[in-house]
């Protein structure tokens, strides 16, 4: 019998290329969404590409997490559950705290709590977690130590001090960070997709589920939202280069991430789902490569073949991270599988498909403004 699969916020960026993925090997796919217009516009049936990309792929449930009666139907002859749907974004978890832990902790809570108490056909749960749950990640003393620094403090970058320092250490190096790590989130998001991951790889193993954490690095490509102001310097900065409109880049550019193409995600959260040897894990997904900001800038303006005007300011935002690098050693390892899209080759990728899209409004600035009004944009 073919596999049947939940993919919850599957109508999203990573879920409908996920979706697909999974149709074209045979598996039958149900998908749960909410269809927040922050993500889909304010019609999705007409405005949301990527709800349209789903016809004739899968089942398609217009619902929420925290809802139960939407999860059971969702979860109607599943085997596999890929438990994508979370409120998503750095700054606005600052002040949207009660959102954000409603749907992401409390939507998993309702997952688990529904196949804990109800017959179930689920075999294996894929959690969607992130690179947020490390908070600044590893770095390496003079001597050769592993430490996992705290979150900046504001007087520091206030002073344009923007590096990582440990307490009681010298200099210290950026390593790429393992699975292993300490976890230590800064943000409001990172507390809850760490609270996530930790729900299900506690109880899914006690009922019978066997669960596989994936940690998401930033993940990028065509298809990702232009809409949202809160996730993604990709699209925040091509709508601006399009709009002719200046870059704020902030702290001093050199912050970096590790970017990992849309392609590479979905083969990785593939095989999670379906290798036995994924069952229990936990993984980094990533490129394994760090990208300053002002890398992405450069790369953006020769994918686009123009510039506009940057400006780095300084600014900060509280509960940011200076970087982080995955180790994907246990993807290769384990999963079989080395993500392999150069960032230069990606967005060449994304800008091609960025060019195709309307041009959105400038919410950016909005969004800006809202963090500064909370004092959480310095």
């Amino acid at each position: 019998m073919s596999d049947h699969v939940l993919i919850t916020g599957g109508a999203g960026f990573i879920g409908t290329r996920l979706a697909r993925r999974f149709v074209a090997a045979g598996r039958t796919v149900t998908v749960l969404d909410a269809l927040i217009p922050q993500v889909h516009g304010a019609d999705p049936e007409t405005s949301s590409p990527l709800l349209k990309s789903l016809e004739g792929v899968a089942e398609v449930i217009t619902g929420s997490v925290t809802s139960t009666d939407d999860l059971r139907q969702g979860l109607r002859g599943a085997n596999i559950v890929v438990h994508l749907a979370a409120e998503t974004g750095t700054g606005q978890s600052m002040y949207e705290i009660d959102r954000y832990v409603e749907a992401n902790v409390g939507g998993t809570a309702k997952l688990l709590d529904l196949l804990a108490n109800e017959p179930h056909d689920v075999r294996r749960m894929v959690i969607a977690s992130s690179r947020s749950i490390y908070g600044e990640g590893a770095y390496r003393t003079s001597d050769g130590r592993l430490v996992y620094p705290g979150h900046r403090a504001d007087a520091d970058m206030a002073a344009g001090d923007f590096d990582v320092h440990a307490d009681g250490e010298g200099a210290i190096e950026l390593v790429p960070t393992t699975e292993d790590a300490k976890l230590h989130p800064s943000s409001v998001y990172g507390i809850t997709k760490q609270m996530q991951e930790s729900l299900i790889l506690t109880v899914a193993p006690t009922i019978g589920i066997e669960p596989v954490s994936l940690r998401y690095q930033n993940v990028y490509g065509p298809g990702q939202s232009l809409k949202n102001p809160y996730t993604g310097i990709l699209s925040i900065f091509s709508t601006l280069i399009r709009q002719g409109k200046e870059i704020n880049i902030f702290e001093d550019g050199l912050e970096s991430r590790d970017f990992v193409y849309i392609d590479d995600v979905v083969e990785s959260t593939f095989r999670a789902a379906t290798m036995p040897a994924a069952a229990g894990g936990v993984f980094n997904v990533g490129s394994g490569v760090a990208t300053t900001v002002n890398e992405v800038v450069e790369a953006l303006f020769a994918a686009f073949g123009t510039e506009v005007p940057t400006r780095i300011t300084g600014n900060y935002r509280l509960g940011d991270i200076r970087h982080n690098i995955a180790d994907t050693s246990r993807l290769r390892d384990i999963l079989e599988f080395t993500p392999a899209t150069t960032f230069r080759d990606g967005v060449a990728r994304f800008v091609e498909w960025v060019l195709t899209e309307p041009v959105e409004g400038d919410t950016y600035q909005r969004s800006l403004d809202e963090m500064a009004s909370r004092n959480l944009l310095k």
